[in-house]
């Protein structure tokens, strides 16, 4: 009698959930027959099937996908993962075999391990593999990864699947392998770089949008660099982007970057390039999430820029903050539920904000956050200062999941062993910069003889290393909050 899963009754009304939403009938028998064709093919161990043939079922499985609507997909993947996944009651079955196998010899004991350790891999495993062997097939299976986790989150299921996780953790890995540092390739973009490359840096640019081409040629010219990963599988598609800007401090405003005119014909002044400041770095491709590339970057453009810049001094961040703002009203919603004045004001401070906003000062100061409407007011912006500087280097420093950093950005500087070093008021005065974090940027200080220590012990204990500045903050932020 075959074994079946636990959850396989789940998976299968999930799958026709999925059916009755997205596809057809029809639809999902043409699923069914084309993954029979090219998932399974029906080779053998003793007798393979020709590797022309394998080649044509693939693209067929590739052209099959891409043919889909991104609302179709999923019920594909769920189809893939359901019916190709792992043979639960093959595993079973062989680990009865291992166990026996201890007493027969290290040559049958290696042998029962060997097929053990095939039957954990999916059936689909060999259809990837086939995949990556294609022309575009590397940048096919990061795209697939990037229908899998958008497929995770999407809440079609009432909950993440076993099998859909599975799949998502094969992928990762495989693609952590494929684009290890040693398969990438550091390029300094500059304006002769093609066109092509230029255009989907604008366009791939998450932090600080670009808005001509006058603007990202500001971004490539003097005082300024801007470098991106590629890869030899996906020729001319950047993965993660840095700018850069050269400076003689340790900037304080984002305006004072991306604002600046140098012009083209400019002679950068070397003596005067003290100080690294980097400003953006963008992932471009959602199916290498959690694929550490951003890390490496940093490091090869250090090397880089130490290369060309011997005497450079200073390695810095200004960085956003997103999602500040949204736990700054979560915090306001939490006090308003409160019987005392507040936590997070001083009574000298909540009582300037009250003689500004009016009351009730919470709902009055959460409507006007919501809307960016206290920028409008400079004596608001002026008294607000010091308490959201200091709420947020609490945020930054304090607030943590699972032991690491709340705030992603920050999480990524701290794994790469920066220090947290200074807060800046109404360094982003763009209305996504006020809307995401009040307007404030964090300098995540690289002291390059420490950053491996550093690096080290927050992965290690969650240790968060901060300036003077910073702790301060956090101590008063304490002080004030009872914690």
């Amino acid at each position: 009698m075959r074994w079946v899963p636990p959850l396989w009754s789940r998976w299968r009304r999930a799958v026709a959930s999925l059916e009755a939403r997205f596809g057809s009938a029809a639809r999902g028998g043409a699923m069914d027959e084309v993954l029979r064709r090219t998932v399974a093919p029906g080779e053998t161990r003793d007798k393979p099937a020709p590797a022309a043939s394998l080649e044509q079922q693939t693209r067929e499985f590739v052209r099959f996908y891409r043919g889909l609507s991104v609302e179709q997909r999923p019920l594909l993947l769920a189809k893939l993962t359901a019916e190709y996944g792992v043979e639960h009651g093959r595993v079973g079955e062989l680990c009865g075999r291992l166990l026996e196998a201890q007493d027969r010899g290290l040559a049958t004991l290696l042998q029962a391990e060997e097929r053990l350790r095939e039957s954990l891999s999916p059936r689909y495993a060999p259809l990837i593999g086939r995949i990556c062997r294609l022309d575009d097939g590397v940048k096919f299976v990061v795209e697939l990864r990037a229908d899998v986790l958008r497929w995770l989150h999407s809440g079609l299921a009432e909950q993440p699947l076993p099998e859909a996780r599975e799949m998502n953790g094969i992928l990762k890995t495989l693609l952590s392998s494929w684009f290890s540092i040693g398969f990438l390739k550091l390029e300094h973009v500059t304006w002769q770089s093609s066109c092509e490359l230029l255009q989907k840096i604008s366009e791939y640019e998450a932090v600080h949008p670009v808005r001509s081409w006058t603007d990202i040629k500001r971004r490539v010219g003097p005082y300024r660099r801007c470098y991106v990963f590629t890869h030899s599988a996906m020729p001319g598609e950047p993965l993660v982007v840095l700018h850069v800007a050269l400076t003689d401090n340790i900037s304080k405003s984002i305006q004072a970057i991306v604002g600046r005119d140098h012009s083209p014909e400019m002679t950068e002044d070397i003596d005067k390039i003290t100080t690294a400041i980097f400003y953006s770095i963008s992932s471009t491709q959602p199916g290498l999430q959690g694929v550490e590339l951003g890390n490496y970057l940093i490091k090869q453009v250090v090397k880089k820029l130490q290369g060309e810049f011997p005497h450079i001094e200073q390695f810095s961040s200004l960085s956003p903050i997103p999602g500040f703002t949204k736990w700054l009203v979560g915090i306001i919603n939490d006090q308003m539920k409160e019987e005392t004045t507040s936590r997070i004001f001083t009574p000298a401070e909540y009582t300037e904000i009250q003689a500004i906003v009016g009351a009730p000062v919470f709902e009055k100061l959460k409507s006007l956050l919501i809307t960016n409407e206290w920028v409008k007011s400079e004596k608001l912006v002026r008294v607000l200062e010091l308490p959201l500087i200091r709420l947020c280097a609490w945020y930054l420093y304090g607030e943590k999941r699972r032991g690491a950093a709340l705030n992603p950005v920050a999480n990524f500087h701290f794994q790469n062993g920066a220090v947290i070093w200074r807060l800046n008021w109404m360094a982003d005065t763009s209305p996504r910069g006020i809307s995401s974090s009040c307007g404030i940027m964090v300098n995540y200080r690289y002291f390059l003889e420490n950053t491996n220590y550093n690096s080290v012990r927050y992965f290690g204990t969650g240790h968060i290393e901060a300036s003077e500045q910073v702790l301060s903050l956090v101590a008063q932020f304490k002080k004030n909050s009872d914690l």
